[in-house]
Parts: structure tokens; sequence; C-alpha cells
């Protein structure tokens, strides 16, 4: 299926696989496409994966899906952006099902995003739901067991902190780490590159026959779509250590430098991006920010001379 052909009609269940209904929310945008994409799975009780924006219109379409012989028993969410999370508190109030999730909206940063949130680094890019916590923490690997259905928890920040895939049988409903009509956004200090490219690895392991993402419409070969993305992330990453080769830069001029030419509507999510690279590559030694790391540094080449320098003095 190219891109262009996925348009399904908002509220209006699609039976997508034996089990399997989405029901698109209304609310499509640059991060989200047509909209947010709400997996209802079972066929009495039933498991909702991400219910989506806090919109009474896509409540009353998940509900009206439902039918007379079926219940919400489960409510799973990807991880806590604005358009996943904030209607599994309502949705929960109306059946009464619980909301299983990694954790709450700030769990899973790492070591390096706790330290920048503690320097005032703010979200950006899509929106986090910020009250967000789910009646269940979900542990890596756990299993829920509901109506005919099981669900394995994954573990896979990079996006989010607490961002999780769910496998079920030979499919993995992927939230927003993989899906196939777009690159995902990593937006410091909620997004981590690090964490990012080894949750692509992990999930490339798990050898999935389909996705279901969060966005967009199923993946049907999850090897080559996650062999592109991190094609594509090394991409970018080359080309902002060319851009640092010809000299130190912020993070508007190296934005520009990699990017080129945006429409001003995209350039605060390329900068999200390019400082999640940049975060990476401080963390991995290539890189130097004066005078501290934060997305007002200046960015810098680690040079094999200083490394050698460094090394000699005994300090890193």
């Amino acid at each position: 299926m190219h891109a262009e052909d996925f348009n399904p009609v908002p509220g209006k269940p699609d039976q997508i696989a034996p089990e399997l209904q989405r029901v698109l929310a209304p609310n499509p945008g640059p991060m989200t496409w047509r909209g947010t994409n709400t997996y209802l799975l079972g066929t009495r009780g039933v498991a909702v994966i991400d219910p989506g924006p806090d919109d009474p219109a896509h409540l009353d379409a998940i509900l009206g899906a439902l039918g007379p012989h079926r219940h919400v028993s489960h409510i799973f969410v990807t991880h806590a952006h604005i358009d996943h999370a904030p209607l599994a508190r309502t949705l929960s109030a109306h059946t009464g099902a619980p909301v299983l999730a990694y954790g709450d909206a700030g769990a899973g940063r790492s070591d390096v995003m706790l330290a920048l949130v503690a320097r005032g680094l703010l979200s950006g890019g899509e929106g986090v739901d910020t009250g967000f916590r789910p009646d269940r923490a979900l542990s890596d690997g756990a299993e829920t067991v509901g109506d005919g259905w099981t669900l394995t928890a994954h573990w896979t920040p990079g996006h989010m902190g607490n961002h999780m895939v769910f496998a079920w049988q030979d499919a993995v409903f992927s939230g927003d780490l993989v899906m196939g009509w777009s690159s995902s956004l990593v937006s410091p200090p909620d997004g981590d590159m690090t964490d990012f490219m080894a949750s692509c690895v992990r999930l490339h392991a798990r050898a999935p026959r389909v996705l279901y993402p969060g966005h967009g419409a199923p993946v049907r070969r999850p090897a080559e779509r996650i062999a592109e993305l991190v094609a594509h992330r090394r991409a970018r990453e080359a080309a902002l250590l060319a851009a640092l080769a010809e000299g130190p830069g912020d993070l508007a001029r190296l934005t520009e430098r990699v990017y080129g030419d945006l429409a001003s509507v995209l350039i605060p999510a390329a900068q999200r991006n390019t400082l999640a690279h940049l975060v990476d590559l401080h963390k991995r030694g290539a890189i130097c920010a004066a005078p501290e790391l934060q997305d007002d540094a200046v960015f810098a080449l680690v040079r094999k001379d200083d490394k050698k320098t460094t090394n000699a003095s005994g300090r890193s």
C-alpha cells in the first residue's frame, strides 16, 4: 500500500484482521498524519490499544464499535503523548477497565535525559499528557491474558521514555516506534536517540510478521522498514558530523546545515531531531558542548588530538 492510499474514515471501525478492528481518531496533523489509530482486539472482552486524544466523538466511536456483545476489559497505552493517552482515563471511567502502560509520563528516561530536565530542558514536539498515570505499570516482558487474546509488553524507549510495544501472536502494536508513512520524532528530554536505535534493533530481532503502528497503515514488511529507519538515522548522523566538520554551531545553525530550507512549520521538529542526535553523539564522546550539554549550547567535534590530550591528562 502506498502512503497516500491510507485514508480511513475517522470514527468508522475497520476490520483489519480476525478479531482486530481499527478506529481512526479525528486528529490529523503533521505529527499524526491521518490521525491516531485506536485498536480494538477481541470478540468479547476487548483490549483497547491507544485510546487516543480526549475527544468525545472518538470516545463515542470506540464505544459504538463494541456493539451489544462486547465490553472493554483492558486499556493499553503505548506512551504518554497527547495523541495517544488522554482518552484512557475517560474510557476507563466509562467502562471500569484498568489502564496499563510502562509508567507515568516521566518514566523510563535515561540518566542523561534526567540531567537535562534538571538543567531546565523542556519537552517539545507532539505534546505530553503530563498527568498520565496507569492503573497498572507493566514490566518489560509482562504478559496480560485476556478473553481469547494475550498481549506481551516490551519496553521500547526512544520516541518516549515510557514507550512500549505490545506483541500479539506474530504481530506487534508498534506505537510510534516504527511507522510506514514517516520516521518518528525523537525529541529530548522525552525522546532519546540512543534508546531509539536500540529499541529498533530489539524490535527487528523479534521478527514480527506485521506491525500495527500508532499512525498510518499496517507495516507488512517490518524488517525492511526497520532497516530503512535505522539507515535514515545513520544518514542524518553522518550529515550532522559533516556539518560540524565545517565548524562549531548552535542548534539552529546545525539544523539549517543538515536539513537545508524547510517550511517554517517543520523547523521545530527538525531541531528536536537534531538535538537528539547531538545528545547521542555527546554521550559517545564524538562532540563537545559549551558551556554544557543543553539546547542552547554551541556544539563542536572532538578532534583526535583533543582525545589524546584528554587521555594523557587522565580526565574524561
